[in-house]
């Protein structure tokens, strides 16, 4: 084997092995990415925001003029669980699900009150 020959089979190694990577990260991420979507706390807090979201929505017209008031502050909650997930690689930790708990619980209060 020539020179020329083991350098194109080095430039071959080397492209095998730079794909293997590239196909080994975006297998980690995708799989980390379906973890965050699905991590129970979140998606605890998640389903309870939405259903906070519609209760708002369905009370729209009996809040005292609240309505801006609370829809603003469900979505700071949101918003709380973000950046949360974010700062956590996609989930949430349990104080901060027994915080944003409390929020929405103080929340679900106001609406209950207003309405």
């Amino acid at each position: 084997m020539n020179n020329s020959q083991k350098h194109q089979r080095n430039i071959v190694l080397s492209l095998v092995v730079a794909a293997g990577l590239v196909v080994s990260a975006s297998t980690s991420s995708s799989f980390a990415g379906n973890f965050a979507n699905n991590h129970p706390r979140r998606a605890e807090v998640l389903h309870r925001d939405n259903n906070i979201n519609g209760r708002l929505n369905k009370d729209y017209g009996k809040l005292d003029g609240h309505y801006g008031q609370l829809m603003h502050r469900d979505q700071q909650i949101r918003n709380q669980q973000q950046r949360d997930a974010h700062a956590n690689g996609g989930y949430i930790t349990r104080g901060q699900k027994q915080q944003l708990n409390k929020e929405e619980n103080h929340l679900n209060r106001k609406i209950k009150a207003d309405s």
